[in-house]
């Protein structure tokens, strides 16, 4: 399977098609409604339903059975943008929102509005909207009578019954959207949501965003020089932010501004009504602080619940603030060297346990995931007054939804795939059914733990490789905050094993800055995004050498994408007396041209020296040295990137040209942050095995 890996891995999306995803349990715990597609290499996504007594699956749509559709997917451009904040790679149902009784589901396909019945006869319906035709994040109410979405950037609203569609909220200024998430938020703070329905059904609340502060960038496509630009608005470090405030709009249009100071908490973090009203989270350019706010629905005015602030930065953690039954605020907060759970006065988890997410509330109960070692995420609950009870195996990584008694659970370990099971409360279990594609090989890492401090290291060797032969080595990292390579999860290690496979020894190392080992580690890399990141790397690569003495120090290649691919270009460029070769994907070479969010929670604003410390155009700049030798390197970058632009890698090749730095550049036509054309990222592998090879003797 070694030779067909690519093509593989292309086609199967990095083998994500075919696992089931997207759960909603009945209230009850009757049933369950989830996603899959129809096979490992089917990119169209069908919804699916679940009984938990039987365990039977009925096939609720398929969406090429729906009549009226175009044969290729016609994406409205707020879909596709929403859909690159997310990552996600499939076609076909990719969201759907249920009512409170999980009887009926709305969704859009090619931008038109569908809803289904989940029980009884599955019959898939269009919503006659008229003559709107691009629909975006249709919404059902929670009891089932309405559907609100976003169309030409106004909220709208369609009557079910009465068959009436009416624009609900909306600007004449192209500059306004109402309903829409802000780039910042889609991209860096995880609310790709921009309105939210009141429990009752009579009214919502909807986020206003003015882009008219941000600048305009133009993305071109220079493979067809006849098309204008793409203009986009991208909030660069440093640069202004979209204005984002919130309304409650009634059903009969009556729109009440909520009353926060944007000035100074200008980012809206998270958003939502639950039975005690709206709730949110805000904050201050600087990130030292998150606010948790009440709202009065009646008046939009405001009360604070909840302040946290840190001298550094306060973590955005997925699923809070929330609130319990009883209207028990919980969140998230750092105490102890831990991230922790609490619960109004309660502190829930030990230090013991770094919480990643909080999945649902049930009652009083709260479903959570957390880390007590940071290759394995597990899932857990836990309520006041008791100790946190876990519901999955220890290792490997866990999530899950859990409703009326019932728990999907979705895990996967380092030896097998992403896989659902669902579990009564009788204790009953039946698993859903996978059709994810068998890669054909099983990674089998070996997982280290190097140095003071206790870094995260898999390590791959060469199948069949006899001990006592020298192997060139390549790191193949993310190395940047936010994100962990070193998990217990199969599927993240399927590319570096198909790497070690073509000859090399691949180590893969999670440094400081990466989640899961607590708030001192992650913030290790405030002012400086370049230099710990870079040590950890080198420390990990010396520290397998002298476990290893195969591993080849002479021959040393480093490839990643998008961080990774940043700090590939940094290895070579400031460590050349380490690293022999890099391949930088999609890189961030200048950070005052990326945005302002996650940029500026790290390095502050532009101009000062976390700016200098961790930018790799000045290395590019200066000359070559025969005690610092210039290395092979390859620079990938789509063109339609809207994420990294396409001008980082420009400056970079510019500044390498300039100081007499021979590279390559591969320009990627059409192809944004993600790859998801399949004979482009089956090539991008091949492409860069061969140009290691031949940079480091292979």
């Amino acid at each position: 399977m070694t030779d067909s890996f690519p093509r593989l891995h292309a086609r199967t999306r990095r083998f994500s098609l075919g696992v089931p995803r997207g759960f909603t349990l009945a209230p009850d715990g009757s049933r369950a409604v989830f996603l899959r597609s129809r096979s490992g290499t089917d990119p169209v996504t069908c919804l699916w339903s679940v009984d938990a007594a039987t365990g039977a699956e009925r096939l609720l749509v398929d969406p090429a059975t729906v009549p009226g559709l175009p044969g290729e997917e016609d994406l409205p451009a707020a879909e596709r943008a929403r859909r690159e904040r997310v990552r996600e790679q499939a076609g076909g149902v990719v969201g759907y929102t249920v009512d409170t009784a999980v009887e009926r589901a709305v969704f859009a396909l090619s931008g038109r509005p569908f809803t289904v019945a989940l029980t009884g006869e599955p019959a898939v319906r269009p919503l006659d909207v008229g003559a709107i035709e691009a629909v975006v994040d249709p919404r059902i109410d929670p009891s089932g009578a309405r559907v609100a979405f976003v169309a030409d950037r106004a909220l709208h609203l369609h009557d079910l019954a009465a068959g009436t569609t009416d624009r609900l909220a909306g600007d004449d200024d192209a500059n306004v959207s109402y309903g829409l998430a802000d780039f910042a938020a889609a991209e860096e703070m995880g609310r790709t949501r921009g309105f939210w329905w009141s429990p009752a059904g009579d009214a919502l609340l909807v986020a206003r965003v003015d882009e008219s502060p941000v600048e305009r960038w133009h993305i071109a496509d220079p493979a067809h020089p006849a098309r204008v630009p793409t203009e986009v608005r991208y909030p660069a470090a440093g640069t202004a932010n979209a204005v984002v405030g919130l309304e409650i709009v009634t059903l009969d249009g009556d729109r009440t501004p909520v009353a926060w100071d944007g000035t100074v908490h200008e980012y809206l973090a998270t958003a939502g009504w639950d039975a005690h009203g709206p709730l949110l989270s805000v904050q201050p350019r600087d990130q030292r602080e998150v606010r948790t706010l009440a709202v009065d629905p009646a008046t939009g005015a405001t009360s604070t619940l909840h302040s946290q602030t840190d001298p550094v930065w306060v973590e955005n953690v997925p699923g809070v603030p929330a609130r319990t039954a009883s209207g028990v605020l919980v969140r998230v907060e750092d105490s102890g060297g831990a991230r922790r759970l609490v619960a109004g006065d309660a502190v829930l988890t030990g230090p013991d346990l770094q919480v990643r997410a909080v999945l649902g509330i049930d009652g009083e109960t709260v479903l959570f995931r957390a880390s007590a070692e940071p290759t394995s995420v597990a899932l857990y609950s836990v309520a006041a007054g008791s100790e946190p009870v876990l519901l999955s195996a220890a290792e490997g990584l866990h999530t899950g939804v859990a409703a009326g008694g019932t728990l999907v659970r979705i895990s996967q370990d380092l030896d097998t795939a992403p896989h659902a099971v669902l579990v009564t409360a009788a204790g009953a279990t039946h698993p859903i059914a996978g059709y994810a594609v068998e890669p054909g090989f099983s990674p089998a890492p070996t997982l280290h733990t190097f140095g003071e401090r206790e870094l995260r290291t898999a390590l791959f060797l060469p199948a069949g490789h006899v001990p006592g032969t020298k192997v060139p080595v390549l790191l193949d990292p993310y190395g940047g905050p936010h994100s962990q390579r070193v998990v217990r999860s199969r599927n993240a290690h399927l590319t570096s094993r198909w790497f070690a496979d073509q000859g090399f020894a691949v180590l893969v190392t999670d440094g400081r800055g990466s989640p899961g080992r607590g708030p001192e580690f992650e913030r290790a890399i405030h002012g400086d995004l370049a230099g710990p990141v870079l040590e950890d790397q080198i420390a990990a690569l010396h520290a397998a050498a002298g476990q290893h003495p195969d591993l080849d120090l002479t021959r040393v290649g480093i490839r990643g994408w998008s961080f990774g691919g940043y700090l590939a270009a940094l290895a070579v460029l400031r460590r050349p007396d380490v690293f022999h070769a890099a391949v930088a994907g999609a890189p961030v070479t200048d950070w005052s041209l990326y945005d302002t969010h996650y940029t500026e929670r790290y390095l502050g604003l532009p101009g000062g020296a976390p700016y200098t410390r961790s930018s790799i155009v000045d290395d590019a700049a200066t000359p070559p040295t025969a005690d610092a030798p210039h290395r092979p390197l390859m620079i990938v970058h789509g063109l339609a990137d809207d994420n990294v632009v396409a001008a980082h890698t420009l400056r970079l090749s510019s500044a390498l040209l300039a100081a007499g730095r021979p590279h390559r550049v591969l320009p990627l036509s059409g192809v944004t942050h993600m790859t998801p054309q399949e004979v482009v990222a089956e090539n991008l592998l091949l492409l860069q095995v061969g140009f290691l090879r031949d940079a480091l003797g292979v």
